[in-house]
């Protein structure tokens, strides 16, 4: 069984395990041989795949990504796309102009529209166009108040055994793999590693987290685990780069542990992927990430 289980983001509703397993096995390999340290062989690297669980029989890729009017877009993807603008404007004010300064709100479907056609011209999005955009926002949305999160994670719970001592999740997948590890009380994980994670995002992702927050700080994923949270302060994803102060829970009960001054802290590192700020293999490669992974694999 899988040592290291690695969890996908948002849009991989066209690919498959096999797909993503070998390069993403590379780049994390590839990383922890940059920390200084022997790397796990590939067999035991798992890739927790769900992406196919967004791609609907018969239709291209599901109501995320299929071409619409925007007439079914909420407040949250306003909300969240808003705050991807100002984040992208801020980091890139070359090619991203400030939605406060552009006259931005307009009905939701066209302020949505114009915020994911500003973040596609940021250099820092380079992979991210703007159908893309509508679905990684859908997607979001869709697994927090939707009806994916049960099967979601079913999928990436089903890969965590007694053998797994380290977990990593990307972007959604950072969501996805925090409830997974909360909902597994007695597992033995040791390592926890978000990367380019919306984790910490107010209003939108962070109450809506499962279990909810209690005392302005979300459960801890886990007794004995330790979480590196790792960001690119380019990456428009991880809207709140540090997420110290947001977790923290004492004790084996994750979900119902009391908050206390001694809870253990999120370690946040910042790392530079370069154009592609939100790019997994960029996280993985990276020494940062790759310590953190041999830090799990070997406590």
């Amino acid at each position: 069984m899988a040592a290291v289980v690695v969890v996908h983001g948002i849009g991989q509703q066209y690919r498959a395990a096999e797909l993503l397993h070998e390069p993403v096995a590379r780049a994390l390999r590839g990383g922890v041989q940059h920390a200084g340290h022997q790397a796990p062989g590939i067999d035991r690297i798992a890739m927790a795949f769900y992406g196919d669980l967004f791609r609907r029989e018969g239709r291209r890729g599901g109501p995320e990504y299929l071409e619409h009017d925007g007439s079914d877009l909420s407040r949250f993807e306003e909300e969240l796309a808003l705050r991807w603008w100002r984040a992208a404007a801020r980091i890139d004010p070359e090619n991203v102009q400030n939605p406060d300064t552009a006259g931005a709100r307009a009905p939701i479907p066209l302020t949505v529209k114009a915020a994911l056609r500003a973040l596609s011209r940021s250099r820092f999005a380079t992979t991210m166009t703007e159908p893309a955009l509508y679905g990684s926002l859908r997607q979001l949305r869709h697994y927090l108040d939707g009806d994916m999160r049960e099967p979601v994670l079913a999928r990436v719970s089903g890969l965590i055994t007694e053998d797994t001592r380290v977990v990593v999740g990307h972007s959604l997948g950072s969501v996805v793999a925090y409830e997974a590890l909360c909902a597994l009380p007695g597992h033995g994980v040791r390592a926890l590693i978000t990367l380019g994670s919306p984790l910490g995002v107010r209003h939108l992702v962070f109450e809506r987290l499962c279990p909810a927050p209690r005392e302005g700080r979300g459960a801890w994923p886990g007794a004995g685990v330790r979480w590196t949270n790792i960001y690119d302060r380019r990456d428009v994803v991880a809207l709140r780069e540090r997420l110290s102060g947001l977790f923290g829970a004492d004790g084996d009960a994750v979900a119902d542990a009391p908050v206390t001054d001694d809870a253990p802290e999120v370690l946040d590192r910042a790392v530079d992927n370069g154009w592609r700020a939100h790019d997994l293999l960029h996280y993985l490669t990276d020494r940062a990430t790759g310590a953190a992974i041999h830090e799990g694999l070997t406590r």
